[in-house]
């Protein structure tokens, strides 16, 4: 599929319900964070939902999918989508200067995009970004304790160019299935990988070691079993490179 303009504004908050446990710290320093822009209604990207999932395994790498909603006209209306992950991959493009909104689209540490069944150049993605000053190089902790999740952002490592950005927090599910009744995919049954199904700004990053508590009610309720954090240099409207991220599992 192609792009489309013309994308709703953010939804509402995420409804509540508190997940009271004691999990680990997050896993320290991952390279990359990739973004897949998916859509139930589109017949190329079952491939790409595949690959986020096998990224999903790899430790180094917080993959997370965004599913979109403006091919919702097509005949079926994706069920995980949010106009809010349209605003953002739209967000991207006027950054880069390009109208190249598409499905499947992966955003590699908010500097690369690429067709997201690319195997073969989302590796080479993550390796190229991974090389440039700046990106992935701030350590971020995220750890639940009772009823809160504690965020941990470190100081800018010396001489770093980028000294500034914003804190979100997302509510992620691990495993989506969902069969499709219309539309390009019809008949099929998709499971859709580490699904982003809520964006919350925890604050704002000035270079400076910092930290954040979020109550959980906030994060999680049925189905969310995982959490991702991410500083990103820019902000919602103007997005730019990955600047340290983090990823934890509820239960």
């Amino acid at each position: 599929m192609i792009g489309v303009d013309g994308f709703s504004r953010w939804s509402g908050a995420l409804g509540l319900c508190a997940l009271i446990a004691m999990v680990r710290p997050s896993a320290a320093d991952p390279r990359a964070v990739v973004e897949l822009f998916t859509s139930q209604g589109c017949s190329s990207c079952p491939p790409a939902d595949r690959i986020i999932g096998e990224l999903a395994r790899d430790p180094s790498i917080i993959a997370l999918s965004m599913p979109i909603d403006y091919w919702d006209y097509l005949g079926w209306k994706d069920t995980l989508a949010d106009s809010r992950f349209s605003a953002r991959q739209k967000a991207y493009s006027q950054m880069r200067g390009d109208r190249d909104v598409y499905t499947p689209q992966v955003i590699v540490n908010g500097q690369t995009h690429l067709v997201g069944s690319n195997r073969v150049g989302i590796d080479g993605a993550i390796k190229s970004t991974d090389q440039i000053p700046g990106t992935m190089t701030v350590p971020v902790r995220m750890a639940v304790n009772g009823k809160e999740i504690k965020v941990s952002v470190a100081a800018a490592p010396p001489g770093e160019r980028v000294a500034q950005g914003e804190v979100w927090i997302c509510s992620v599910s691990k495993a989506v299935p969902i069969a499709i009744a219309r539309g390009e995919n019809r008949g099929r049954e998709v499971v859709y990988h580490n699904v982003v199904r809520n964006l919350l700004k925890v604050g704002d990053w000035n270079g400076a070691a910092g930290s954040w508590s979020v109550p959980l009610e906030n994060i999680a309720h049925d189905g969310i079993d995982a959490a991702a954090v991410y500083v990103q240099d820019g902000n919602r409207d103007r997005p730019g490179a990955m600047l340290g991220a983090a990823f934890t599992s509820l239960h």
